[in-house]
C-alpha cells in the first residue's frame, strides 16, 4: 500500500480527558480527532483495544477480537438513553491525571451492568442492531461472552484453573452453564456490541475529519484469553492447558537474561493446514477497526524464541522458524492490499529485512535511540529511507524530554550538537527531526508534543505494575500548541 507523507500523534484511548476516571471513545474522543483535523496532523496512533486483565496492559487481553469496555463512553449511553443522567451523576472523584484502574474497573462496570438492563427493557432498533451484531460476530464473540461469564463465575482465575469439564470444553457442560448462567453471558455480549458501535462511530467520524487510525495487533496472544481456550489445537499447549514452550526474546544489549513474556507459541504447522484460517479472521478484525496495523513484532514471522515453560529466564532458548513470506501472501491475497507497519526493532536478523522490503512495508525508526554509537547509527535522521515510520518514541520508552534527563553527557551532548539544539526545547528540537526526515509518516507520543519527561511515561517494560495510567486534562490542549503543531506540519509538508 502506497503511504503519503504525513504526521501523528501516539496516543492510547485510556490518555483522553474526561470525568469518568479513564478515557473512552465519546466527546472528548470526537474532540481529539478535531484537534488533530484542525493541526493538520492526518494520522491517531493507538495501542491494542482489548479487554485488558492483570497488569492493565493492553498487550494482554482477554481476546484479540474483542473491545475494552472500560472505553465505552458513558455520556455517550446517557445521550442513547441507555443509561439515566442519575446513573453517572454519582460517580467517585477521578484523579484525572492517571487512571486509577481498581477504582475505575469497579464503578465503571457496574455502570455498565446498569445500561445492559435498561437495554434489556427496550424494544426499539438498538435490539434489532444489537441481535445483528451478536449473529455477524458470532464467530469469535460466542466464545468470548462464554469465557468471560465463566470467569467471572470463578472469581477472576484463568481457564487452566477452572472444573475440568469448563477447563476442557465439555459441550454438554457448556451447554447447562449458557442456560444457567444466561444472563451473565448476554450481559457480556452487550458491552461488545455497545463498544464496537461506539469504536464505528468514531471511525467514521475520524473519516470524514481526514484522520486515519494506525492501530496495533501483537503477534502474539495472551495465555489467558479466550484466544486460547477455544482454540488450543492452534498453541502448543499440554493436556491441562498449560504452555509447552514460551514466547520471549534472548539475552542482548539491554538484558542478560534476555525477556520472557510467556505468551503461548503458535503451532504454525497446524495453521498452514488450515490455510491461516484464524490468522485471516484476525487480520481481518484488524482492518476493519482500524486504517493502518502495526504488526508488534515483526521478526517473530521469520523467526521467534521459543523457551521451554517452566524457565525462569529467557536464556535458555531456540530460535524457531516462522511462516515468513507464505503468510504474508495469504494475507495479500485474502486483502489485496497491505496497510501494515512493521514494528522491526532490537536484535534484527537480515531475514526480516528481507522480509520487510520483498512485501514493500515500511519500518521503524526511534529517535530516542539515534545518539548512542556516533553518525553511523541507523536511527539518525540523514540514514532514512522514505518508506519508514520515525518515532520521537514509543509508549515503552523514555518521553523525549525524560530521555534527556536520564542519559549520559556524552550521548546528550551528540544529541544536542546534531540536532542543533537549544537544550531547554529539546523535545521539539527531536519533534523537528523527525518531521523534517524522509520518513513518509513521522509521530510523536502527546507527552513529547507536551514537553514532559519520564512523569508522564506511558509504560516501563518489565515492570508489572504502575503503568499504561497516564491523561492528559482538556486544558493541555492550548490554542498556542494547536498553531505550534500545525506550523510544524505545513513546514515539512505534512499537512493535508
Amino acid at each position: 500500500m502506497k503511504f503519503s507523507r504525513s504526521s501523528g500523534i501516539l496516543l492510547h484511548p485510556t490518555s483522553l480527558p474526561g470525568p469518568y476516571g479513564v478515557g473512552d471513545l465519546g466527546p472528548q474522543a470526537r474532540r481529539w480527532i478535531d484537534f488533530l483535523a484542525e493541526t493538520g496532523t492526518r494520522l491517531w496512533q493507538i495501542l491494542p483495544l482489548g479487554p485488558t486483565g492483570y497488569g492493565d496492559s493492553p498487550y494482554q487481553t482477554f481476546s484479540t477480537f474483542a473491545g475494552n469496555p472500560l472505553l465505552i463512553s458513558p455520556a455517550d449511553l446517557v445521550q442513547e438513553r441507555l443509561l439515566h443522567a442519575d446513573d453517572v451523576s454519582d460517580r467517585p472523584d477521578f484523579n484525572p491525571h492517571v487512571v486509577d484502574y481498581g477504582e475505575v474497573i469497579y464503578w465503571k462496570l457496574d455502570l455498565l451492568g446498569r445500561s445492559f438492563l435498561q437495554f434489556q427493557q427496550r424494544q426499539s432498533q438498538y435490539k434489532r442492531d444489537a441481535e445483528a451484531f451478536f449473529l455477524d460476530q458470532e464467530g469469535w464473540l460466542d466464545d468470548y461472552a462464554l469465557f468471560m461469564a465463566l470467569k467471572e463465575h470463578y472469581g477472576g482465575k484463568p481457564w487452566t484453573r477452572w472444573e475440568t469439564e469448563h477447563r476442557d470444553r465439555d459441550p454438554a457442560a457448556l451447554d447447562a452453564f449458557q442456560k444457567e448462567y444466561r444472563f451473565a453471558v448476554q450481559r457480556q455480549k452487550y458491552f461488545q456490541y455497545v463498544f464496537h458501535s461506539q469504536w464505528e462511530k468514531l471511525l467514521g467520524y475520524a473519516k470524514k475529519r481526514g484522520v486515519k487510525i494506525i492501530g496495533d495487533l501483537p503477534i502474539f496472544i495472551a495465555h489467558d484469553s479466550a484466544d486460547a481456550w477455544a482454540n488450543r489445537e492452534l498453541f502448543h499447549l499440554g493436556p491441562a492447558g498449560q504452555p509447552t514452550v514460551v514466547a520471549g526474546v534472548p539475552p542482548d544489549y539491554f538484558s542478560e537474561t534476555g525477556q520472557l513474556w510467556g505468551n503461548p507459541l503458535y503451532r504454525w504447522e497446524i495453521h498452514q493446514e488450515q490455510d491461516y484460517s484464524w490468522w485471516m479472521k484476525r487480520m481481518r478484525s484488524a482492518f476493519n477497526q482500524v486504517d493502518i496495523v502495526r504488526l508488534d513484532h515483526f521478526r517473530g514471522f521469520v523467526n521467534y524464541w521459543e523457551i521451554p515453560a517452566g524457565e525462569e529466564t529467557a536464556v535458555n532458548g531456540r530460535w524457531v522458524t516462522g511462516p515468513g513470506a507464505e503468510f504474508l501472501n495469504r494475507v495479500q491475497e485474502t486483502f489485496d492490499s497491505l496497510p501494515i507497519i512493521t514494528e522491526d526493532l532490537g536484535e534484527i536478523s537480515p531475514e526480516v529485512y528481507q522480509l520487510r522490503d520483498q512485501f514493500n512495508l515500511p519500518g521503524m525508526k526511534i529517535l530516542v535511540f539515534a545518539f548512542d554509537s556516533g553518525l553511523s547509527n541507523e536511527f539518525l535522521p540523514h540514514h532514512y529511507p522514505e518508506i519508514c515510520v520515525v518515532y520521537t518514541g514509543t509508549h515503552d520508552n523514555d518521553t523525549a524530554l525524560g530521555w534527556f534527563k536520564r542519559v549520559g553527557e556524552e550521548e546528550r551532548n551528540f544529541a544536542v550538537n546534531y540536532l542543533g539544539s537549544s537544550e531547554e526545547h529539546f523535545a521539539w528540537d527531536l519533534i523537528k527531526a523527525a518531521w523534517a526526515s524522509r520518513a513518509v509518516f513521522a509521530i510523536a507520543p502527546l507527552q513529547d508534543l507536551l514537553g514532559l519527561d519520564n512523569r508522564a511515561r506511558m509504560n516501563y517494560p518489565g515492570h508489572p505494575q504502575g503503568n499504561w495510567r497516564w491523561r492528559f486534562t482538556s486544558a493541555d490542549l492550548t490554542a498556542e500548541l494547536k498553531k505550534r503543531i500545525r506550523n510544524i506540519n505545513r513546514k515539512y509538508e505534512r499537512a493535508k
